[in-house]
């Protein structure tokens, strides 16, 4: 990957230190952090031993100033909005994914709900009549694998700060 995004892409935006992760084949196949890509050959056996996969090969770099956690999110919310609603796994499991995931962007999820956001994931996938389903499973369990460390530290933020918000205003005050 290195080749490639160096010479056929213009390189990383601020140096390869810069670089946070690479979804290696466009949006239906789980990321793959930094220091496991830069190297990496983009062929099916490489990407399947990283966990992940060559998929339509639609490159996509993320640097670190990328919100890991939101950029998944807009991908789940893809896959909800292109359901066509006939399986009922891909129904009602990507629009619970892409629900908890706005919730973990936030922070205002709990820690348990990550092993049942894993565990809906696992429901969805291979239970569907299209790819639709793995596909919209995969980011999120590549996510978790590789960041969930993020994904705890901003539930762990948002409770430290919850007890700071604003009183909210009542019109009748």
């Amino acid at each position: 990957f290195r080749e490639l995004i160096e010479t056929h892409c213009g390189g990383i935006r601020g140096g390869w230190d810069n670089l946070l992760a690479v979804i290696p084949g466009g949006a239906s196949v789980p990321l793959v952090p930094a220091e496991q890509i830069i190297d990496a050959p983009m062929d099916f056996d490489a990407l399947r031993d990283l966990k992940s996969g060559l998929g339509t090969a639609a490159v996509i770099v993320m640097d670190k100033s990328t919100d890991i956690v939101k950029a998944i999110a807009r991908l789940s919310y893809f896959y909800k909005h292109e359901s066509c609603g006939q399986c009922t796994p891909c129904r009602e499991g990507t629009g619970w994914m892409w629900r908890v995931m706005e919730r973990l962007v936030r922070g205002e999820a709990h820690k348990r709900e990550i092993d049942m956001l894993l565990d809906v994931t696992k429901q969805v996938e291979g239970h569907t009549i299209c790819a639709l389903g793995d596909a919209a499973a995969w980011p999120i369990q590549g996510l978790m694998r590789h960041f969930r460390g993020e994904v705890e530290r901003r539930i762990d933020e948002f409770s430290r700060n919850a007890h700071r918000a604003e009183p909210v205003m009542v019109a009748a005050e």
